[in-house]
């Protein structure tokens, strides 16, 4: 290992955390006798030489040889997780624009290829396996990389091993120059279609889909037949895949792009193994969260997994028809059912079935919810979020409850029946992060909230806890004489608190002077002003003073900024050669199927505007007939997201005639 090591200036190359001076050591303890910290070390150099990708830094370039060098040697005790590494350089590798590249890495790859196929004839079927899913994500061309892999197919007899080199002869066969072995390779992957052992089935459709888009759907029986045999545990031994079940299931969702329910339905099928079960509503899910056409077919199957043996595969349908909320047209009885299910999933958060039923009634606005709540509201422990959280729309479906208080927003028509609780709780707890998401519930429900006033006065007093009762109070829109003596006492601060307590004694029936004072200048100077802009909206024509500078951030190249904009010129003007064509730009993708939250408070504000924005109205009108889902959030999120937006532009539609 010590041979050319020394010859490299490391320090003056960089990894993900800086200087590249430590990388020597690491290699040389890879090579070391000690199995535990030459394991660390392979770890420690993955952190360094990849962490979260991007890029393949010039550190990853000068020790590609000496990582290929570690996976030769048979007795390196962290070989496995070395190949680990270099699998997951040279697939990075494959994926980064050029100048993420380091100027060295090609060319060092290429001089270390032949000692990656010479891997495909370890005497380990683990390494072959491994080598196989490396040289079938590089990007040599496959006239270089084809002769040993078919070389090696003819020759292997280890299942798992095979899996990995058919993958790799589909990925390798589609680099060109491919070489006068394609045609052979090709012939290879089409037979393997009709093999007697399902996985190679599967592999063989896995590695000809790319070429042949269609082949999923017209194999799908031989991909169901794989996915619900029992050999499907085959792939979590190997290297390409190195997959459990659930993880074959995600994996080969990806070859079905489209709105079709076949393939989930496939896997709803009744299967004894609970793991296909669970990881077949995942499934669902995550074509749910992407299209709205199959819920009506994939509604009863779900429904029907309400009185499955597991807890969490009950957990997971409730928590779909959650997702689905008032659009299910399933009944909420066998939900409501399943209210005093105590059952408590797998998971740190050990959320219960019944949790998940409180929150599928609630998404429903079914009453059944309340007396579930209210005990909540009393303090009962829950799985439901402490915080708001948000998860990514891809690359599957989060299986997740919300916030208390996000609950709780579902239900306006039942403030009177859950108000008593939140007031008792304002008046008694000292949990901050509770409080704040009781003050965001009673902002939602606005005025119908009015009861809560004087507990939110007590609140108002206090540093900790105002924040959150002055904004409960402008969504309540009312205050008595006191709250607003302590909001315009506040008013007087500086910045952001400023801000939000003038805006706060606007809204509940103060004069909009001391709102003006800070609003205007942090609206018409800050430089991500978005925040206090939509505050200055509030104030309509006492605004008009600020026109000019609104009419300038109309054009900011910040969306958040201009939509804001905007909207307060409107509200302060009327104007509407400017404020339209704004809004217009914000909402221009959206035609397209294209959503970011921005486009919410631009489709809601051209509503207000009304018949001027008919040219709004003319864009959007096939959104409604969209069948993707209108998301930029993944879990139940998304779903509210798509109910929210396509009600918004219903609204606008309406609204402009």
């Amino acid at each position: 290992m010590g041979e050319g090591l020394d010859a490299i200036d490391w320090a003056g190359l960089r990894h993900n955390h800086g200087s590249a001076e430590d990388v020597p050591g690491l290699l040389r303890r890879c090579a070391g006798p000690d199995p535990a910290d030459s394991q660390h070390a392979a770890d420690d150099l993955l952190e360094l030489l990849f962490h979260q990708g991007g890029w393949i830094c010039s550190a990853a370039a000068a020790a590609l040889p000496f990582l290929l060098r570690l996976a030769s040697e048979p007795d390196v005790p962290s070989r496995s997780t070395v190949l680990d590494l270099l699998a997951t350089l040279v697939a990075e590798a494959g994926e980064v624009r050029e100048r993420f590249l380091a100027a060295g890495w090609a060319p060092a790859w290429e001089r270390g290829l032949p000692d990656m196929l010479a891997l495909l004839d370890d005497p380990d079927p683990e390494i072959r396996g491994a080598a196989a899913g490396v040289i079938g994500d590089c990007t040599s061309p496959g006239e270089r990389t084809l002769p040993a892999l078919l070389r090696c197919w003819h020759a292997e007899s280890e299942p798992a091993t095979r899996l990995d080199l058919a993958l790799a002869l589909g990925r390798a066969v589609r680099r060109a120059p491919a070489g006068d072995r394609a045609d052979e390779v090709r012939a290879v992957l089409r037979g393997l279609l009709a093999a007697a052992e399902p996985q190679l089935r599967l592999a063989a459709v896995h590695a000809l889909a790319p070429s042949d888009p269609d082949l999923p759907a017209r194999c799908l029986d031989h991909v169901l037949d794989a996915l619900r045999d029992p050999g499907v545990e085959l792939w979590r031994h190997t290297g390409s895949a190195g997959r459990g079940v659930r993880g074959v299931q995600v994996w080969t969702a990806k070859l079905f792009s489209g709105p079709s329910p076949a393939f989930a339905l496939g896997l709803l099928a009744d299967h004894p193994d609970d793991e296909r079960r669970i990881g077949a509503l995942g499934q669902a899910g995550h074509l749910l969260a992407r299209w709205r056409s199959p819920a009506p077919e994939l509604l009863p199957v779900i429904v029907a997994r309400l009185d499955d043996p597991v807890a969490e595969v009950r957990f997971r349908a409730v928590e779909l028809l959650a997702c689905l909320g008032p659009s299910a047209a399933a009944p909420a009885d066998g939900v409501a059912d399943l209210l005093a299910d105590s059952a408590a999933r797998p998971t740190r958060g050990g959320e219960t079935v019944g949790e998940a039923a409180l929150w599928a009634l609630a998404r429903r606005n079914d009453p059944r919810c309340v007396p579930g709540l209210v005990e909540l509201l009393a303090g009962t422990p829950s799985g439901f979020a402490s915080v708001t959280s948000f998860y990514p729309a891809d690359p599957f479906h989060f299986v997740v409850l919300p916030s208390l208080h996000e609950a709780l927003a579902c239900l306006p028509d039942h403030v009177e029946a859950l108000l008593p609780a939140i007031c008792e709780r304002l008046g008694t707890d000292t949990d901050v992060r509770l409080l704040e998401q009781l003050c965001r519930t009673l902002a939602d429900w606005g005025p119908s909230a009015q009861a809560a006033v004087p507990q939110l006065r007590r609140l108002l007093t206090n540093d900790r806890t105002w924040i959150p009762a002055a904004q409960a109070l402008a969504g309540i829109g009312a205050a008595d004489d006191t709250a607003r003596d302590l909001l315009l006492a506040r008013s007087t601060a500086d910045g952001a608190d400023a801000e939000l307590a003038a805006w706060a004694y606007w809204r509940t029936g103060g004069d909009p002077g001391p709102a003006l004072k800070v609003l205007g200048p942090a609206a018409t100077a800050d430089r991500f002003p978005h925040l206090a802009l939509r505050k200055l909206a509030d104030l309509g024509p006492h605004a008009v003073g600020h026109a000019d500078r609104l009419r300038t951030l109309t054009t900011a190249t910040d969306t958040w900024t201009s939509v804001e904009a905007a909207h307060a010129l409107w509200a302060a003007t009327g104007d509407t050669e400017h404020a339209v064509p704004a809004l217009l730009a914000a909402v221009e993708e959206l035609a397209d199927g294209t959503y970011v939250p921005v486009r919410l408070a631009a489709v809601r504000y051209l509503t207000r505007i009304g018949p001027a924005a008919r040219p709004a109205a003319r864009l959007l009108r096939g959104v409604p007939l969209l069948d993707r889902r209108l998301r930029f959030s993944g879990g139940w999120r998304g779903f509210a997201e798509d109910e929210t937006l396509r009600t918004a532009v219903d609204e606008l539609l309406a609204a402009t005639g």
